[in-house]
């Protein structure tokens, strides 16, 4: 299975604050892209993600280093933990090599046609081992 790159992220205008950085309620909009670009890779355009997606349980962030508008962070996606229903995932923004952020996520896999978690697919399990830390 090849492993897609790193996602590239635009900085908008719009994600900067008074403080002019990235808002801290952006992040979670940058992981979930990453999410959206990694398994769009791995499991393709056609995958039943009613059926066989996955709902979020729980976000956590580590704000290392200000996000600014002229930065071009790209975003690292890791699988940290694979349960039978659930998966943590690990995210790293870098910004030029340096890390600036560190986030994760506890997912759920979810039947939403169903509404009810369900054991995580094979072809999906497939793709988080692959996506496995070293």
């Amino acid at each position: 299975m090849t492993l897609p790159s790193p996602i590239e992220i635009q900085v908008r205008f719009s994600d900067i604050d008074l403080m002019g950085h990235v808002n801290n309620s952006i992040y979670l909009s940058y992981f979930e892209m990453t999410r959206v670009h990694y398994f769009k890779k791995l499991l393709g355009a056609k995958w039943h993600f009613n059926k066989d997606g996955f709902i979020l349980a729980r976000n956590e962030i580590d704000y290392i280093q200000p996000v600014l508008l002229t930065d071009k962070p790209i975003i690292l996606m890791k699988t940290e933990k694979i349960g039978n229903k659930s998966f943590t995932l690990s995210y790293e923004i870098q910004v030029d090599g340096v890390v600036y952020t560190k986030g994760i996520s506890v997912m759920v896999s979810f039947d939403s046609l169903q509404n009810a978690s369900i054991p995580i697919p094979a072809k999906m399990r497939e793709a988080l081992e692959a996506l496995v830390a070293e």
